[in-house]
């Protein structure tokens, strides 16, 4: 198991950018894939994007195929997700997530608490 902590929430307005940030414990965490995953309310956790061990691979849910960028720090055990152009439909609570590389909530067995993003129109 993996310890995560989500940073970098907060309220924006429509059209601006956030950084989030995870931040993970032990040195197995460079050998899992890592993932960001989103949860509005009333509605199920979906996938957002994801990033390989190595960095090398990366998959995004198509509405934010070019607003949102995924990356990874293994040396620093740190993932990052770099959110700009956000809209309204982009207001949820945001968890970090290691496990297997892909788009399924069940492939992934580390959860971070969550960060709140607030996007306002």
């Amino acid at each position: 198991q993996v310890q995560l902590v989500e940073s970098g929430g907060g309220l924006v307005q429509a059209g601006g950018s956030l950084r989030l940030s995870c931040a993970a414990s032990g040195r197995t965490f460079r050998r899992y894939a890592a993932g960001w995953f989103r949860q509005a309310p009333g509605k199920e956790r979906e996938f957002v994007a994801t990033i390989s061990w190595s960095g090398g691979s990366t998959d995004y849910t198509d509405s934010v195929k070019g607003r949102f960028t995924i990356s990874r720090d293994n040396a620093e055990n740190m993932v990052y997700l770099q959110m700009n152009s956000l809209k309204s439909e982009d207001t949820a609570v945001y968890y970090c997530a290691a496990g297997s590389y892909g788009v399924y909530v069940q492939g992934y067995h580390s959860w971070g608490q969550g960060t709140q993003v607030t996007v306002s129109s």
